[in-house]
């Protein structure tokens, strides 16, 4: 990660110095000169805090059963650790290499790691983010199992090869002590056995391991005489093995789907071979075979029948049967049908020691997708309820927005709601993973995330104190009907697939309106209520957006556009609450192109709507003479003011929610003043129309337009890559990915890969793959067409000066475009009360107020002293509960008051783009400042937030970097490296919040959370939870007198003696090496310079220090136990040669 360096500050402050002097009015910057900026650099820190979500590819897991830790490894060699709900932690494996084997050293606060590259990792969980003490890595032979006994500090390790290495866990050295494949196995054997795939020991008898080896052998090893005691071998290939308590009988899985329980000292044949899923014949021969059974556990209890748990082994005729755990107890075996392939089950029991009985109480079983939790303890064997967030990608997430220091009633409100919408029939006991403790941050402010989802539902996430937990979830799709077969589906989708997912959404916390966009061109506006409803009709508005391009071949001569009533052609009116299906002017007949149809159908039956998010207008755009509606690209909605606004590549739409009408249905060209400079020109006549595959793309095709109207990344040089080779490398897999997505996201990968490669030839090659991404039937316009089309891409409400002319504040819409252009669209509102309802809202285009270079991504507002000035919202009320309740709490924010005096500026607007920030003082329209953010990338999404009391803008690039620029002055306070965009989902879902939050989907199911606040990092581990707690170790299983007395008890192996280097010797140095892990030393070495550094570098050379006097203790120890035996040996031998002659020496 790059240091953040002062000379580009520097140089950022000389460029802005430059540039704004060189527009702004003397005046007009003599007085912005008295706003006092209080954000430094040094207020700017950038690391990763958290990452929530089900593990992304998960290949093994192990438990702690005294700590009570979860640990679950993945494909992609990350680490993610589970204790009681809200204790989580992620690591990461450097190599990245899939982790395929996890072993606690039980309640010591370690973890070992075993890779699919042969190396093997200590973590300590003792500190709050794990690090790695030491690695080893194995160079001549490929790793295939471990194993590390409870309470011993050898591990051992077998290979492909068919050997089995030890290790020591403290030192992280190998033993001298090997054994080889030929030695363990009959020397008649003319075959290699395979790779080593189970190693466990004796549980009665440590000297004696058992080691299983694919082909079927299983051999019990003394490891005090280096002999095979027995050989055990069956036709079939083994996969797993588990041990009786008792040490005198072990059950082996094959991939015949046959369990074998073998007599340890009756090696001629198993004493019972079952096949749990095999239809057993009436002749008596052998069973059918069946799939094998990956993995099987035997646990025993003290007041009945033993546990067999096996996952696989099912019948071969089971075709599209999905994956089973089985449990057998006594004489009953119960079949638990998973929703995923299993990836690994443990069975939870009371006691760590194998020699005790088991008393097995839950089974924890990792999917492919999804972690359960089965009671055995219960009737039915139910599942827990899950704590954990992950169910996040329960149906693939299309947008994302995160709201830190919302209102306080909000989580509580949400969670009431949501505490209805839970299952029944878990299990009443307590989730057994409850290891760990929370942390102890400062930070209290509310947080919330909002998920949208691939299947219509939207759900809210309690995001407070680095915790997540789901509040509510709405399901967007009951509005409308669902197609019961494929005959009745619809042929107006311009979506294959998917037709519901959410495409944007726009919240208001304080009013708790929330208003959200489909791919199906679709505006759906909620009201939040505690009461349940039943309505009748969904209130329905249908609008017909098109954009005549016969119209912009010539400038509109017209002047200021003052509609106050709907634009003709637009349906407008409430009642036209009916299906769909019977438009008035409606035309869906063979001969005809399709017109005035939507692409969904909404319910016409009563709707009953829970308490939560309940419907209060569904908005539609329309088929345009044989046009499909194009996708929606913004959305903004102001509950002080009654409005919902919407844009798209035709241009936008002001709805009144409150008066169920349509106020303003206008195309982007007709936003220009005839006499603005910015007026756009036609770039290419109208060509006939050509069936496209994307359906909402407004940067497609080859750039033929003028410079300015280019794409805002359009130029010789890529943003992210040179190299071309990588380039088509990464647009390949983007189109690989795409598959996986719903069309919305699809459009999305198709229009940020034509971003990333500018090249000509590279987008032409584009055009012509677009129906890979999308196979949409939809009949668009032709490349051209829709390169010059200008999308409206940002909204912001407002209450500012229209026009330079204005002394007075009025409510007003900042409207942004995909070509850089803001235009300000004035609002005239009746005054409130029954007035509001009945007359019309006022709307008149006041021109451009600025021109940026690329598309405009947020715009914000703030007074003369720098305080941001958000948009009037007013107070929410329950729309249910009766009038009297409704005006107490019906409260609007009162409006700015007016304070503009003559010849000054009184308001700045912020406005920032892909390429560009600029501020301009209101009213006179004056840019006062300026900042190029990047030349060679471009901004994937930019925020103005909260920060230290005060607001700065904070954006990320494609090419990697976060940046933050303070406020007025746009002075560069951060700019870091961090992650280079590698993946289209990260580019979708990024987004910065106030206090210096900001979070990504870094994978389909996991969010990763950063801050760029240096305060947090301060206090980053404070808050983290904690892993390790001091718990005492269980007692040891009671031997009993009879068993004391005659010996029958677990016989104890002193494995130092056996494995250590006086009597096993040194291991070759070039079968593995031994790598030191950086510990908790990584992040602190990393330190800035200066007074930070200096303290880190002191507390280094302390924990240093520390380290070395804890070597030397060690050290002191092992030599005072070295001088101790060599006394024992001393006087052992002073007594036994004492009292003979010499002569009987």
């Amino acid at each position: 990660m790059k240091k953040f360096n002062i000379r580009k500050v520097l140089d950022g402050l000389t460029a802005v110095s430059s540039s704004s002097s060189a527009s702004a009015q003397p005046g007009t910057h003599r007085e912005n000169d008295v706003v006092q900026e209080t954000l430094q650099s040094e207020h700017f820190q950038l690391c990763k805090t958290v990452r929530h979500g089900f593990p992304y590819q998960p290949s093994s897991m192990a438990f702690d059963p005294v700590q009570k830790i979860l640990a679950v490894g993945t494909q992609t060699g990350a680490l993610r650790l589970f204790g009681r709900a809200g204790v989580e932690c992620y690591c990461q494996h450097e190599s990245g290499a899939a982790v395929i084997q996890l072993q606690f050293l039980i309640n010591e606060g370690a973890l070992v790691s075993a890779l699919a590259d042969d190396s093997i990792h200590l973590w300590n969980l003792r500190q709050k983010i794990p690090a790695i003490l030491h690695s080893l890595k194995f160079n001549r032979e490929r790793i295939t199992y471990c194993h590390l006994p409870f309470q011993s500090k050898w591990l051992y390790i077998g290979t492909e090869r068919g050997n089995i290495h030890i290790v020591n866990v403290e030192s992280f050295t190998l033993s001298g002590y090997v054994i080889m494949w030929n030695k363990a196995i009959e020397l008649s054997t003319k075959t290699h056995p395979g790779p080593v795939v189970h190693i466990s020991d004796n549980p009665m008898d440590e000297g004696k391991l058992l080691i299983g080896f694919e082909c079927g052998v299983v051999v019990l090893w003394d490891l005090k005489c280096k002999k095979a005691d027995y050989r055990y071998n069956y036709d079939e290939a083994i996969h797993s093995v588990a041990w009786h308590h008792e040490g005198k009988q072990f059950v082996c899985s094959h991939s015949d789907g046959t369990l074998t329980t073998w007599n340890v000292r009756a090696p001629a044949k198993p004493a019972q071979i079952i096949t749990p899923h095999g239809k057993q014949p009436k002749d008596g021969k052998k069973p059918e075979p069946c799939k094998p059974i990956l993995k099987v556990e035997y646990k025993t209890t003290r007041a009945g029948d033993p546990f067999m748990v096996l996952s696989g082994g099912l019948s071969y005729d089971t075709v599209g049967r999905r994956a089973c755990l089985t449990v057998m107890h006594g004489k009953s075996t119960t079949v638990l049908e998973m929703d995923y392939p299993i990836v690994d089950f443990l069975t939870l029991c009371e006691t760590p020691y194998p020699n005790d009985f088991q008393e097995p109480y839950a089974v924890v079983v990792l999917l492919e997708r999804d972690l359960v939790l089965i009671d055995l303890g219960q009737i039915g064997y139910p599942i827990f309820e899950n704590p954990y967030p992950l169910t996040i990608h329960e149906s693939p997430v299309t947008c994302c927005e995160y709201f830190a220091d919302c209102p306080a009633e909000l989580i509580p409100a949400l969670y009431s709601i949501g505490s209805r919408q839970k299952r029944q029939g878990y299990s009443k006991k307590e989730w057994p993973i409850s290891g760990g403790n929370w942390g102890q941050g400062t930070q209290s402010y509310p947080e919330i995330i909002i998920t949208g989802h691939a299947d219509g539902s939207i759900k809210f996430w309690d995001a407070s104190a680095l915790m997540l937990q789901v509040l509510y979830k709405l399901k967007t799709a009951k509005v409308f009907e669902r197609a019961r077969g494929k005959e009745e589906k619809p042929n107006t989708d311009i979506v294959e697939e998917d037709p519901f997912a959410i495409q944007t959404l726009s919240w208001c916390p304080e009013s708790r309106m929330l208003c959200v966009a489909g791919v199906s061109a679709h505006v759906i506006i909620y009201r939040f209520s505690k009461q349940e409803v039943t309505t009748e009709v969904v209130q329905l508005l249908e609008v017909r957006m098109q954009c005549e391009f016969s119209d912009v071949d010539s400038p509109d001569p017209g002047g200021e556009q003052t509609p106050t009533l709907p634009t003709p052609g637009a349906s407008s009116s409430p009642q036209e609450a009916e299906p769909p299906t019977q438009p008035t002017t409606g035309s869906n007949s063979s001969d005809g192109p399709r017109d005035n149809i939507p692409c969904l159908q909404v319910r016409s039956s009563p709707l009953k709507q829970s308490p939560g998010y309940q419907v209060e207008l569904v908005i539609q755009l329309v088929w345009v003479s044989g046009e499909p509606p194009q996708q929606i690209t913004s959305l903004a909605i102001n509950s002080s003011y009654g409005l919902v606004v919407f844009g798209n590549s035709n241009g936008l739409a002001v709805v009144d929610y409150l008066q169920k009408t349509l106020l303003l249905n206008m195309g982007t060209s007709e936003l220009y003043s005839p006499s603005d400079p910015y007026q756009r020109q036609p770039h290419s006549p109208r060509k006939a129309r050509q069936p496209s595959g994307a359906v909402c793309d407004s940067n497609d095709g080859p750039n033929t337009s003028e410079d300015r109207c280019k794409s805002p990344t359009s130029g010789s040089t890529s943003p992210c890559n040179s190299d071309d080779e990588r380039k088509q490398k990464f647009i390949q897999k983007v189109k690989f990915k795409s598959r996986r997505f719903s069309k919305t996201v699809a459009n999305d990968f198709a229009k940020m890969s034509r971003k990333i490669s500018s090249s000509s030839e590279q987008k032409a090659d584009l055009d012509a793959k677009d129906n890979s991404f999308s196979r949409s039937r939809s009949s668009s316009v032709t490349s051209i067409d829709r390169e010059s089309r200008e999308a409206i891409s940002a909204f912001y409400f407002c209450e500012s000066f229209p026009r330079k002319t204005d002394s007075l504040v009025s409510p007003c819409v900042l409207v942004g475009t995909t070509q850089g252009s803001v235009m300000m669209v004035a609002l005239s509102l009746p005054p409130g009360g029954d007035q509001r309802l009945q007359q019309p809202v006022g709307i008149s285009s006041c021109g451009t107020l600025a021109r940026l270079k690329g598309g405009i991504l947020t715009m914000a507002l703030l007074d003369a002293a720098g305080t941001l000035l958000p948009p009037s919202y007013e107070s929410w009320y329950d729309p249910n509960a009766s009038d009297e309740e409704k005006e107490k709490s019906r409260k609007r924010r009162p409006a700015s008051p007016p304070t503009s005096q003559e010849g000054q500026d009184s308001q700045f607007a912020v406005l920032c783009s892909e390429k560009q920030a600029k501020v301009v003082a209101l009213p006179s329209q004056t840019r006062i400042y300026k900042h190029n953010i990047t030349e060679t990338s471009f901004v994937l999404r930019a925020d103005v937030v909260q920060m230290a009391g005060t607001n700065c803008i904070a954006c990320f690039c494609a090419n990697g970097h976060i940046m933050t620029l303070s406020l007025p002055s746009l002075r560069p306070l951060l700019d870091m490296n961090y992650l280079p965009l590698t993946d289209m989902r990260i580019a979708r879902t990024f987004c910065f919040s106030n206090m210096g939050q900001a979070l990504y989907l870094t994978s389909s199911t996991e969010i990763q959370r950063i801050t760029y606040s240096q305060e947090t990092c301060d206090n980053l581990q404070e808050m983290l939870s904690e892993l390790f707690t001091p718990v005492e170790t269980p007692e040891a299983p009671n031997r009993g007198f009879f068993k004391g007395l005659f010996g029958g008890g677990a016989q104890s192996l002193d494995r130092e003696d056996l494995f250590g280097e006086t009597t096993a010797g040194k291991a070759s140095r070039s079968l593995a090496q031994h790598i030191p892990g950086p510990g908790n030393m990584e992040g602190m070495k990393g330190a800035a310079s200066g007074v930070v550094g200096d303290l880190a570098r002191a507390r280094i050379a302390l924990d240093e220090r520390g380290q070395k006097l804890g070597e030397l203790e060690e050290r002191t120890a092992a030599m005072m136990s070295s001088a101790e035996s060599f006394s024992k040996h001393a006087h052992d031998m002073m007594l036994k040669y004492k009292d003979k002659k010499w002569y009987q020496l």
